[in-house]
């Protein structure tokens, strides 16, 4: 055990198994990784002085997934398969950078359709996402009902997102060039039907924990980040809004036509798990407002750029044109040559700033692949937001932190 220990230490670790020192009275106890409450496995090291911590080491790495490097092994085509899986709670972002990064290299523009759809299909994400933010939040806490309407809301719009690409999660629906294909028929009326109920449901989700006295001792005060320590640690998302800097990708760097909707940006100034909980209870409801703004515009056309070096021929022609096949034949076993350069591109996702550097070497795989997750950056404000707080408030201050381990282990 000592060996384990030295060898720990030696790698800048630190302790990485329980410790007690009689002298300084304080204990090094482990969080995680297989901790309900950590969302996902993410490994805490604890240094606490009775129940008071001390001092807060995040540790990841534990999913080995190397999303980055396969995305080097597959053609820019089959890489969104790969990217959607990063952080699965919002596949529909990750696949949109990414689309995004790779047009621009490219130097093709995506038809009006094809962008609205893309933000009906985020910024519903956006709102699925913060779902389930918000009923692992008050599991955590006690606060089982919330867990039930919040899974409950979100099946719809899941059910949704499986009519309109087949699957409930990894898409594999926002391309290069546009969206893989068009909104099938019907898809107005679960669309209508979610803004007529989701409105009540927000108030429903207010009503149960906003002025709960509960709610509101377990979260007020707890978790605290400054604007200025969020910023210095590049955090983004709701942890930065809410402590105080109206910052988000969608006004500062607009990007799939999303500038020609009217939304209002969220903030408040406290910096603990209850500002960051207001600020996502209003950030959906300003989803709900641009969705809407989508329905109601949404314009007519071709959903894909249709230049045939991208996109492969209408189906129709398989049946009567050898060429055709063959077209669709090279584009799906070799994909397409991407000019050599490199690009970085950005989106709001529901935690931030979620940005995809890619570059080209000229061929029709990607060169390299990187994602900056903002979960994974987000995770550095855990030290400064737990130190010299309750061991009770770790898990508030967690899941007010929204991680998601598949984007910061990618």
């Amino acid at each position: 055990m000592t060996e384990i220990v030295e060898r720990f230490e030696e790698q800048g670790h630190g302790a990485y198994i329980e410790d007690f020192d009689e002298d300084s009275e304080l204990m090094t106890i482990n969080m995680g990784p297989q901790h309900p409450s950590t969302h996902g496995v993410l490994r805490l090291i604890l240094t606490l002085e009775g129940e008071i911590v001390r001092e807060a080491k995040p540790v990841i790495g534990y999913l080995h997934t190397g999303m980055e490097k396969e995305c080097e092994d597959q053609n820019f085509r089959q890489a969104v398969t790969i990217v959607t899986r990063m952080d699965y709670l919002a596949p529909f972002h990750n696949e949109l950078v990414y689309s995004i990064a790779v047009e621009r290299l490219l130097g093709i523009e995506v038809p009006a359709r094809g962008q609205a759809i893309r933000i009906l299909m985020t910024e519903l994400n956006r709102i699925s996402s913060h779902l389930v933010w918000l009923a692992t939040q008050g599991m955590d806490m006690g606060a089982i009902s919330m867990m039930l309407y919040g899974f409950r809301e979100r099946e719809l719009l899941i059910d949704f997102f499986e009519m309109v690409t087949g699957l409930r999660m990894n898409h594999n629906y926002i391309v290069p060039g546009g969206v893989w294909q068009d909104l099938p028929d019907g898809w107005q009326t679960p669309v209508l039907d979610f803004m007529d109920i989701f409105p009540f449901k927000l108030k429903e989700y207010e009503d149960l924990l906003t002025d709960n006295p509960i709610w509101k001792q377990r979260t007020q005060g707890v978790g605290v980040i400054t604007k200025e320590d969020a910023m210095a640690l590049g955090a983004t998302g709701p942890i930065l809004r809410a402590a105080g800097l109206e910052w988000d990708i969608r006004k500062a760097f607009p990007y799939s036509g999303i500038e020609q909707y009217e939304f209002e940006v969220p903030t408040r100034t406290e910096g603990d798990v209850f500002a960051r909980y207001l600020v996502r209870l209003e950030e959906m409801r300003q989803s709900l407002d641009i969705v809407k703004q989508v329905f109601d515009s949404m314009p007519k056309g071709d959903f894909k750029n249709m230049d045939p070096k991208v996109t492969p021929p209408p189906r129709k022609e398989l049946t009567r044109s050898m060429e055709a096949v063959i077209h669709h034949f090279k584009l799906v076993t070799q994909g397409y040559n991407v000019p050599a350069g490199e690009t970085y591109a950005s989106v709001e996702s529901p935690r931030g700033e979620l940005g995809c550097y890619v570059v080209s070497d000229g061929g029709s795989n990607p060169y390299r692949v990187h994602m900056r997750d903002p979960s994974f950056v987000n995770l550095q404000c855990l030290p400064p937001m737990m130190k010299d707080t309750l061991v009770a408030d770790t898990v508030a201050t967690i899941a007010s932190s929204d991680p998601v381990m598949g984007g910061v282990d990618r």
